[in-house]
């Protein structure tokens, strides 16, 4: 896919870095520190992750060119009305891990593409469904330490995906961190206003 912006990926996520370069895109990665990610409490769904990706846009648009466009994205693990996000500690990986166990949760992303120009936001929901996780799947699993950078304390394309992901609808993909179907979509329209 040949487009008429430098693409930049404002984004650590080696997940994301990863899923983008699968669509084909020359990008660089660029990322300004200290950003804040918190919301408004009254945002619920996909208004927060909607919020945090503009957010997270906003210090680039005095430093881009007329010819870059600027990627930013946010997941959050919502249930219950409640945001599951990165785990502060074990025992927190271990409660959202119990939390989500035998039941249905939302992943949602959030993503902004801005030019120097124009802004466009928009989200997507993935519906996920785990099993009955035992304590000790769980207890090894977070023991690995591979849920600690993650939204939800999981990875479905890891260990605990494998044995627990009973049933998905909606990307997969979006589940790992960037719904790059919809990305792919939203970029050609992007470019075509």
């Amino acid at each position: 896919m040949e487009l008429p912006y430098k693409i930049i990926l404002a984004s650590n996520s080696p997940r994301r870095r990863e899923l983008l370069a699968g669509l084909g895109l020359d990008f660089t990665v660029k990322v300004i520190s200290g950003i804040d990610e918190s919301w408004p409490h009254s945002l619920k769904g996909e208004e927060i992750p909607l919020y945090i990706s503009r957010e997270k846009a906003t210090p680039y648009r005095p430093l881009i060119g007329p010819d870059e466009l600027v990627i930013t994205a946010d997941t959050i693990v919502y249930v219950d009305g409640e945001v599951l996000g990165k785990p502060a500690d074990k025992a927190d990986a271990c409660r959202m891990l119990r939390l989500i166990s035998g039941r249905w949760h939302d992943v949602i992303t959030g993503v902004t593409l801005m030019t120097a120009r124009k802004e466009r936001s928009f989200a997507v929901t993935t519906k996920v469904r785990f099993c009955n996780l035992t304590d000790d799947e769980i207890n090894s699993y977070v023991e690995s330490g591979l849920p600690m950078d993650k939204a939800g304390a999981y990875g479905i394309q890891e260990w605990i995906g494998y044995v627990g992901v009973e049933a998905i609808e909606g990307s997969y993909f979006n589940v790992v961190g960037l719904p790059v179907q919809r990305l792919y979509r939203e970029l050609i329209n992007f470019c075509k206003d």
